[in-house]
This record gives C-alpha cells, sequence and structure tokens, in this order.
C-alpha cells in the first residue's frame, strides 16, 4: 500500500510541476521556484546521504553516493538554479529513465514512517519530477548536443562505477550482477549481457526523449525567423 501511495502521488504531481512550470515561465517569480526546488531537494537528499555515513547504518555496499540517483541529484540542483541546458538534460534523461526504474522496483527494505522510507522516496520523486518541471515546464529543451555529452557522462560514471565495484566487491549501479529484487534486468540475460543490453536500450531511449524536442526547438524558430509567436 505504501509503494501504491507514493507512486499515486508521484503521477499526479508530475501533471502539476508542469503546469506550474509553463505558468512562470519566464516571468519574474521563475528564479525564485526554480532556485526554492532547488532547495527542497538538498534538504531532503543532504541529510539521507549523511544517515548512511552514520556507524549504524554504514554499509560500504550500499552507503557511498555512488548510484545514479546520488549524482541525478546534484544535477537536478544545478539544472533548476542555474537553467544550465546540459545538466537539465541529464536530469530529464536519467530522471525519466533510470530513476523510474528505482521506483517502481525499489531495492528498499524500509517501510513506511522510517525516516530512510520517506528520504528514499522524496528524493527520487523530486528528481522526476524536476525532470518534468525543466523540460515541458519551463522548455529547457535537449539538443543532440547534450543527449551525446549525456551519454559520455553516464559512461564515465559506469567505467568508474563497475571499477570500484571490482575493487571493493560491491555492485552500485548493478553492473557487476543483478538486483535481488526483482527488476526489468532479469529480462535482459545474465552478466554482462544485461548491461550491454541495457545500454543499447537506453541509448535508444534517450534518442526517442530527445528527438521530439529537437523538433520543437527547430519549429519554434522557423516561427520566430518568420516575426511570429512561437
Amino acid at each position: 500500500p505504501s509503494h501504491l501511495t507514493v507512486l499515486a502521488i508521484f503521477v499526479v504531481g508530475i501533471a502539476v510541476v508542469i503546469a506550474i512550470g509553463r505558468r512562470i515561465r519566464g516571468s519574474e517569480s521563475e528564479q525564485w521556484v526554480r532556485r526554492g526546488f532547488a532547495l527542497a531537494i538538498v534538504a531532503i537528499t543532504v541529510p539521507l546521504q549523511i544517515m548512511q555515513l552514520l556507524p549504524d547504518e554504514w554499509n560500504p555496499r550500499t552507503s557511498l553516493p555512488f548510484q545514479l540517483c546520488d549524482l541525478a541529484w546534484m544535477f537536478a540542483v544545478h539544472a533548476l538554479w542555474t537553467r544550465n541546458r546540459l545538466t537539465s538534460t541529464i536530469t530529464y534523461l536519467w530522471g525519466i529513465t533510470l530513476t523510474t526504474q528505482g521506483m517502481f522496483t525499489p531495492d528498499l527494505a524500509s517501510e513506511f514512517p522510517e525516516p530512510r522510507f520517506l528520504m528514499f522516496w522524496a528524493m527520487h520523486i523530486l528528481i522526476v519530477w524536476a525532470s518534468f518541471f525543466l523540460v515541458p515546464g519551463l522548455r529547457i529543451l535537449p539538443t543532440w548536443r547534450t543527449y551525446l555529452q549525456t551519454v559520455g557522462v553516464t559512461v564515465v560514471w559506469a567505467v568508474a562505477a563497475f571499477t570500484y565495484n571490482v575493487i571493493a566487491d560491491t555492485n552500485y549501479g548493478y553492473l557487476n550482477e543483478l538486483p535481488q529484487n526483482a527488476s526489468l534486468l532479469d529480462y535482459l540475460g545474465p552478466w554482462p549481457w544485461y548491461v550491454v543490453f541495457e545500454i543499447l536500450i537506453v541509448a535508444v531511449v534517450w534518442a526517442l526523449l530527445t528527438w521530439p524536442w529537437v523538433r520543437v526547438a527547430a519549429g519554434a524558430g522557423r516561427m520566430a525567423s518568420m516575426g511570429e509567436e512561437p
């Protein structure tokens, strides 16, 4: 029930953040809302990161900030604070595809209302809400350039995480073995094939998510060159 409840809140919130983004885009209040959103993410995620480093919670296999979402919230905060197109694209592509995978099949033993449960879900939900707020809402649109840069950043993270996993016998990013709980990775075969197929699928899906916004930007550019309101 708690899982279904937070997913329902998440879905409703998507429509809300898109509507807010479109309403305030280009207005005097936009910067205040963006930066307030960024500070809210920091206020939620930093205590979670600190909690995982405390002696009672410390686990070298799970506590270090090497999961993709541990980086995604930082990119989201930067995009919200600065309106940067690259970090906005990273937030959008990571959030919609990879962060949501962690939400639909969470690797989490805590239940409501335990602090770890609340912070885990708040972090994941806010990352994805930020992705919808930034792109469909504020129209900080991805380009093919930022798509390729996002792929590059992800490859660098994957190589670093895989290397650390081998050295420290961990499994950050589930790059070295399948997660213990059920997930979509189970349908992609054993290691290392599921990693290979995951990379290919994600690259294609990201391209499909980028393509419509590239067309939107091109259409807006043509209208602007003709003196029409985009």
